[in-house]
C-alpha cells in the first residue's frame, strides 16, 4: 500500500550534431539529439515511516512508460515501452530522440499495464485508458526549451494521480459467484495529465475476477481518476456468475475518495441482508481510510 510515488526524470542532450546551424538557416532543420532517462523513484509506504528507493524496472505496478514531446496541440515526438516486450528497447526507462530548436512540453507517463489494456495519449490535456479499467498512473508535464544543439539536463517528478479502492469482504465468496463488478457514480478513466484531474466526471464500472478460493474473502482494488482532488462517490458492488446475472448487490454511499490515497470498504459482500448503508471512516488522509459497510 502506497502513500505516495515518484519517478525522476534526468533528460540530457549526450552528444552534439556535426552539422553546424547559422541564424540564416531553417532552425526547425537544426535537430538536437536528446535522451531521457527514467532512474529510481521513491516509494513512501503509508505503514512505514521511512522512503525506499527502487528502480521502475523492479516496480511491479510500472509496466509501461509513455513519453511525448508537444509543439503547442503537436505531436513532435512520442513512444512507449512496455516492461513485457524485452527486445524492444534495450533499458526500460531510456528513452532517445532528436528534437528541432524549439519550445516543447514533455508528458511523461508511468503506469500499470496488463495484457489487453488500451492506453491514449492525445496531447498535454487528453489521457485515457480506454479499455475496460483504469490503471495505477504517475503523470507530469514539463515546459521544454532547446536553444541549441548543446547538451540540455532536465530532472522531472511523476507523482501518483489515481486514487485507489480496496475492497475486503468479511464473508466467503460463494462457489456461484466468479465476478464482481464495481460501479463507480462519479470519476472517470481518462485524465488531464497537465492537472491530474479526470477529463470526465460519470463515472464507470469494471469486474474483477477474484483470485481467492471458494469460501475464502475477496480483496479486489480499483483505481479511478478523480474530477477533483478530493470527491465523494456512491459505490456499488454486485456479484455475479459466470454468465454475469447480479446475484447480489451492495450500494456503498458517500465513499470518500483521494488522489494518492487509498480507501478499504471492509464488509460483508456476499450475505442477503447485511447492511452496506452504513459505514466507518478511520480520520486521517496521511493514512489509508478504511470504511466498513
Amino acid at each position: 500500500m502506497y502513500d505516495m510515488k515518484r519517478l525522476i526524470f534526468s533528460l540530457a542532450a549526450i552528444s552534439l550534431l556535426t552539422v553546424s546551424c547559422s541564424v540564416i538557416e531553417d532552425r526547425a532543420s537544426c535537430l538536437a539529439p536528446v535522451s531521457v532517462h527514467i532512474s529510481d523513484f521513491s516509494v513512501t509506504q503509508s505503514d512505514l515511516p521511512t522512503k525506499a528507493t527502487q528502480d521502475p524496472a523492479d516496480y511491479t505496478n510500472v509496466g509501461a512508460i509513455t513519453l511525448a514531446f508537444y509543439d503547442g496541440a503537436n505531436e513532435v515526438f512520442k513512444t512507449t515501452r512496455i516492461k513485457s516486450e524485452t527486445d524492444t528497447y534495450t533499458t526500460f526507462g531510456d528513452f532517445s530522440c532528436n528534437l528541432p530548436i524549439g519550445n516543447y512540453t514533455l508528458v511523461a507517463l508511468a503506469y500499470m499495464y496488463r495484457e489487453g489494456d488500451v492506453f491514449v495519449l492525445t496531447s498535454p490535456t487528453e489521457a485515457a485508458f480506454t479499455s475496460e479499467r483504469p490503471r495505477e498512473t504517475f503523470c507530469a508535464t514539463q515546459a521544454v526549451t532547446v536553444s541549441s544543439t548543446s547538451p540540455l539536463e532536465l530532472s522531472v517528478t511523476l507523482n501518483r494521480i489515481s486514487s485507489r479502492l480496496r475492497i475486503v469482504s468479511t464473508d466467503g465468496r460463494p462457489s456461484g459467484v466468479t465476478k464482481i463488478r464495481t460501479s463507480y457514480a462519479k470519476g472517470g478513466k481518462g485524465f488531464n495529465p497537465t492537472t491530474g484531474l479526470a477529463t470526465t466526471d460519470t463515472g464507470f464500472s469494471q469486474i474483477n475476477n477474484p483470485s481467492s478460493a471458494v469460501g475464502a474473502p475477496i480483496d479486489i482494488t480499483s483505481c479511478p481518476f478523480l474530477a477533483t482532488d478530493e470527491e465523494t462517490i456512491n459505490i456499488t458492488i454486485e456479484a455475479l456468475d459466470a454468465e454475469d446475472h447480479v446475484l447480489i448487490t451492495k450500494v456503498v454511499p458517500n465513499v470518500p475518495l483521494r488522489r494518492n490515497r487509498e480507501t478499504t470498504l471492509t464488509g460483508a459482500v456476499f450475505t442477503a441482508g447485511a447492511s452496506s448503508a452504513s459505514f466507518r471512516l478511520e480520520t486521517g488522509w496521511l493514512d489509508p481510510q478504511t470504511v466498513n459497510f
